[in-house]
């Protein structure tokens, strides 16, 4: 991969070994210790990293590099030194340690480069890496947001039943927690669910025409209403009809007359399960 190196300071030589000798890794440009020139370079050059050449620099050139960091911050550019022990000491002591990596003189060119591209390949990984993170936090954000959206949603209860008295009780009984669909057969219900979704359907074992047993059949055989949770309601109190309907497989059924905390705590179960 070819970085992109902006260049300033005044050791010429060291300059010089980045245009001549280390071409294959870096596309390099020089600038003055100029603020506008080095934004100016920023901008349209868009470096990969300022390599700051040290050779007994002033002290007015170095704490201009400070004044430049929060812009090469806010651009993802870190800053490099390459000086003497001395020259790089006095840099840190006067800028506050702005420098991202230090490389002390004697260093060889070879060194220089290797020393730069593992940094900056280090850099990237780690860019990939936050991405990513950050992608996978946005995605699980996402989907807690969807959770607790979900959560406060008033549940959805659709209520099948012949009598319609029975409906108007239930009805009355529940429509303050939950919003409620009446139906008053199978038939009725199966169309109402062609377009609209419910979180759970209470429904009457025993009906003429088409009985629970039939509209639960209905209900599995369907791609889109084969999960929904069924809750019998039944008035029948024989054992082995109670077995039968037991078998199959709704979430619960409730004996009528019904008793207003069993149905609350039956629907909450029954939710909670979904």
């Amino acid at each position: 991969m070819i970085y992109k190196v902006l260049l300033t300071g005044r050791n010429k030589t060291v300059i010089d070994d980045f245009f001549s000798q280390m071409v294959d890794n870096f596309e390099s440009l020089t600038t003055s210790i100029r603020y506008d020139d080095i934004v100016s370079h920023i901008r349209y050059f868009k470096p990969d990293v300022l390599v700051y050449c040290l050779n007994q620099e002033t002290n007015d050139h170095i704490t201009r590099i400070a004044t430049v960091k929060t812009k090469l911050a806010k651009e993802g550019i870190p800053v490099v030194i390459i000086g003497s022990e001395e020259d790089c000491n006095e840099f840190l002591r006067s800028t506050n340690n702005v420098a991202d990596l230090v490389l002390t003189r004697p260093i060889s060119t070879i060194g220089i480069e290797e020393r730069i591209t593992t940094f900056l390949a280090g850099r990237k990984q780690k860019e990939k890496e936050d991405a990513f993170l950050a992608e996978v936090q946005a995605t699980l954000t996402a989907a807690e947001e969807e959770k607790a959206k979900e959560a406060s949603r008033r549940k959805h209860i659709l209520v099948v039943d012949d009598d319609p008295m029975m409906l108007k009780m239930i009805k009355e009984q529940l429509h303050k927690s939950y919003d409620i669909a009446t139906a008053i057969n199978g038939k009725v219900a199966m169309k109402f669910l062609e377009n609209k979704t419910t979180d759970l359907i209470l429904l009457d074992y025993e009906m003429p025409v088409e009985n629970g047993a039939d509209v639960l059949e209905k209900l599995r055989a369907n791609e889109e209403t084969k999960d929904l949770p069924v809750v019998f309601l039944t008035g029948v109190t024989e054992r082995d009809k109670i077995r039968k309907a037991l078998s199959l497989k709704p979430q619960g059924y409730l004996l009528k007359p019904i008793d207003r905390d069993k149905l609350f705590n039956i629907i909450e179960e029954t939710l909670n399960q979904k």
